[in-house]
């Protein structure tokens, strides 16, 4: 298995303008990468119309709903970097953005430990402007 975080799922310095440019660009780099079918990430979109997916502190976590699990090849977590942020919600501007590709079970550790790293709005910070992706994968894929 490869791993779930890798440089060709990540995305700095992102010039994205709207939420669904986000998560349309976060969903473009596991499709890209081979991780899911297109259609997840259209599924990933309409989740977004359903329930938002800002956790805070400048990160959002979109992903598919439960009838798009079947579109995912490999559990897999993109990121794209936008270091001026992009509005998510009103008044909340949003650097990070990870896009998550798991079943349920897996899902479940990986939101665990994105939430131990979100927490530190200084680490958060941090990986928001880092121009390394390895700062990224170092901080998200442990």
């Amino acid at each position: 298995m490869s791993r779930i975080l890798i440089e060709e799922l990540i995305h700095l310095d992102s010039k994205v303008q709207t939420k669904e440019e986000a998560i349309q660009a976060a969903g473009d780099l596991l499709v890209q990468a081979g991780r899911v079918e297109a259609p997840y990430v259209q599924g990933m979109l309409n989740r977004e119309k359903t329930m938002s997916t800002l956790i805070g502190n400048g990160v959002a976590i979109p992903h598919g709903e439960f009838p798009d699990l079947k579109y995912i090849k490999e559990t897999s977590i993109s990121v794209l970097q936008i270091p001026q942020g992009v509005p998510w919600e009103e008044g909340e501007l949003v650097y990070l953005v990870v896009g998550i590709a798991a079943t349920f079970e897996e899902h479940i550790g990986i939101l665990q430990n994105l939430a131990n790293v979100v927490d530190e709005i200084e680490r958060v910070n941090f990986l928001a402007t880092t121009a390394k992706k390895s700062d990224i994968i170092d901080a998200l894929a442990a």
